[in-house]
């Protein structure tokens, strides 16, 4: 079994540059098929599910470029709307590839991710929204069949979901007519990827709320260039490791509107903070924090 050994009783000191956020550039990626052509997004973290989720996009047809942090994407020649198990199975979020495959082809096979058993499912918020829209859902030998025209529609969640909220709207941006989703997650990773949208020429209200309203778009555009939001789980991470080990450290590349809980809490704890546009100074040298 693998395992990791920390030899603690130090504090910890010094400059951490915050990556981009695994959680929003999955779906980003993902709703480059919905509209082909080539795409430029920066600050994207090299980690094993970003590369799962480039060659999911490239049997469908794409072209990526990865590097440096940079990747370039081409979905003008994506003709192949299926994502198989060997692929979903080692990554959940390979199902936010069922909203752009409805979206672009009208089409979509994607695997269940716990392969054949139909039963009580994680994805089952993801398929209410998808036959809220007009799809006509199946099972055909473990894989999620969708196809058909979509039309909008009023969908309500009963659980707020971040990855159902992510393919009901990617699904809704070229369904016909208007979709209301309530319930939605408000989480910055969401925010992110309708703010990616509307740049293609989504139109998108309400963001950032638990109510969107998605006017159907007939078209969306590619061309776009964008930036991922910093991994804000990283920077809660390294800022609660220096608050247990009493030290005083920076984080680069960071939105602090997305910590304000976390940030809160730590200085009702004693701990310094100093937070400007893009960075978090934290200083635990005399906070009350026991380890």
């Amino acid at each position: 079994m693998d395992k990791f050994l920390v030899n603690g009783g130090k504090s910890l000191f010094g400059t951490v540059q915050i990556s981009g956020a695994k959680n929003a550039v999955l779906p980003i990626m993902a709703a480059t098929i919905i509209a082909p052509g080539k795409y430029c997004i920066k600050n994207v973290p090299s980690l094993r599910d970003t590369y799962t989720m480039k060659r999911l996009l490239e049997m469908s047809g794409a072209v990526i470029l990865f590097k440096n942090n940079i990747m370039n994407i081409d979905t003008s020649d994506c003709s192949n709307p299926i994502a198989p198990y060997d692929l979903v199975k080692t990554m959940r979020a390979s199902f936010y590839i069922l909203g752009p495959f409805m979206s672009r082809f009208n089409h979509a096979e994607v695997s269940l991710p716990g392969g054949c058993a139909w039963g009580p499912r994680p994805v089952d918020l993801h398929l209410m929204a998808l036959e809220k829209l007009g799809a006509d859902v199946s099972l055909s030998n473990g894989m999620i069949v969708a196809k058909g025209r979509l039309k909008g529609a009023f969908i309500s969640f009963q659980t707020s979901s971040v990855g159902a909220t992510g393919n009901a709207i990617m699904a809704a941006v070229k369904a016909k007519g208007e979709t209301i989703i309530e319930n939605a997650a408000r989480e910055p990773e969401i925010e992110s990827l309708c703010i990616f949208l509307n740049k293609m020429g989504a139109n998108i209200n309400g963001v950032g709320t638990d109510v969107l309203t998605i006017i159907g778009q007939d078209e969306l555009h590619a061309g776009i260039e964008y930036e991922i939001i910093p991994d804000r789980i990283e920077a809660g991470t390294f800022l609660l490791a220096a608050a247990i080990t009493k030290g005083k450290i920076v984080l680069n590349n960071v939105y602090p509107d997305h910590m304000r809980i976390v940030l809160e809490y730590l200085e009702k704890s004693g701990v310094e903070i100093d937070a400007n546009t893009k960075s978090i100074h934290i200083n635990a040298i005399n906070s009350s924090i026991s380890p």
